[in-house]
């Protein structure tokens, strides 16, 4: 028996706030310009939102409006939350792409010809969950999902945006979850309600509605807002920058990550759509029943369209060699930048969506690298 935890935050989280800032600004300008190469940053503190970072597009975007509109959409309209979107600044710091990265990407405007940038990739997915997610950051992100749910439908018209969750699982000797162990929920709420009214309808109205009931039992710890009041949240308690959830955007620590954020990035940047593609590719082997569990590494230089290297660990629990199966994966999935691009169709998707509760497992919305394929074995 032993214990794993994963965490995850909300939509109005101050990390939150600025991965969906970076990646509105993508979407905007992909919306105009589908061949955009863009790699946006932003910082939020206070008041006061900074967006730096690289593009090359012939597009235009009012900047200000987009951070204004992601503000007030996760809920932030009020001063006693801490942030009010009518009354932002916006800083903008953007500057045009180098012609030497570019060019070494781009074979022409329409094709991405090589990586965006050299790094590892890792993709992850195993048969805990019906979306092939580890349990723990499964549950961590489907709790913040309902809780802004209820919080948007004024269902509980006392929950303000922001939220962190913890989830921990108990798996017994055989490596299969047993039970939940803890929950740890951390909410943002108006001055008025009684922390005994949180503890209340969070347990039963959040808590009991996400977590199946077969994995809760009388030993089961429930740990609500534990700091006692939460009021003041946002960029006011805590400063916020993109990229600083990666772990909560993946795999929630139970799978290993290559240090590459996502948000802001178009799809040639593969610390974005190779990450993507090996969680799409381990995703269809899991669910082709090659493997109970399988992690997939990708490594790519900038400039080079196929990646260099393939590593395939399913830790014991397939049929086939690992080494089998990188044939099977080369045989059956484009891994370049342009073919990982085409086969998950990554211009014309909205990435903002990506931006809260997870890039993977989702139930809430449809991403293309969640879809499953008949693989050719």
């Amino acid at each position: 028996m032993y214990l794993f935890t994963s965490e995850s935050v909300s939509e109005g989280h101050p990390d939150k706030i600025a991965d969906q800032i970076s990646d509105a600004v993508l979407d905007k300008i992909l919306e105009q310009d589908k061949n955009s190469a863009v790699a946006c940053e932003t910082m939020v503190k206070n008041s006061l939102v900074i967006v730096a970072g690289e593009v090359r597009t012939k597009a235009w975007v009012d900047l200000e409006k987009i951070v204004k509109d992601v503000i007030e959409g996760i809920g932030y309209n009020s001063d006693s939350m801490g942030l009010n979107a009518s009354n932002v600044s916006v800083i903008n710091l953007i500057s045009k792409q180098s012609d030497e990265i570019y060019n070494s990407v781009f074979g022409s405007p329409e094709e991405c010809k090589g990586a965006g940038d050299q790094g590892i990739m890792f993709g992850y997915a195993c048969d805990e969950t019906e979306t092939y997610m580890p349990a723990a950051i499964y549950f961590a992100n489907s709790l913040l999902v309902e809780l802004a749910k209820k919080r948007k439908s004024l269902e509980i018209d006392w929950l303000s945006p922001d939220a962190k969750s913890q989830v921990t699982v108990e798996y017994d000797d055989e490596g299969n979850v047993s039970r939940v162990d803890k929950i740890v929920i951390s909410t943002q709420h108006n001055k008025h309600v009684s922390q005994r009214e949180i503890h209340h309808r969070v347990i039963n109205e959040i808590i009991k509605e996400v977590i199946p009931q077969r994995y809760i039992d009388e030993e089961t710890c429930y740990i609500i807002n534990p700091s006692g009041s939460f009021v003041l949240g946002g960029p006011h308690a805590d400063c916020g920058l993109t990229g600083r959830k990666i772990i909560v955007d993946s795999y929630g620590g139970y799978a290993r990550h290559g240090g590459g954020a996502f948000s802001g990035k178009d799809p040639s940047k593969v610390d974005r759509s190779a990450s993507y593609m090996a969680r799409y590719v381990a995703k269809n082997i899991v669910a082709a029943g090659l493997a109970k569990k399988c992690e997939l590494q990708l490594s790519y230089a900038i400039g080079i369209s196929e990646p260099l290297s393939i590593y395939v660990n399913t830790f014991g629990t397939s049929k086939y060699k690992d080494n089998d199966l990188v044939k099977l994966i080369r045989d059956n999935f484009s891994l370049t930048p342009k073919g990982i691009i085409d086969t998950l169709d990554l211009k014309n998707i909205r990435y903002q969506d990506t931006a809260a509760y997870g890039h993977f497992g989702r139930r809430d919305v449809e991403f293309n690298w969640e879809k499953i394929i008949q693989l050719n074995i």
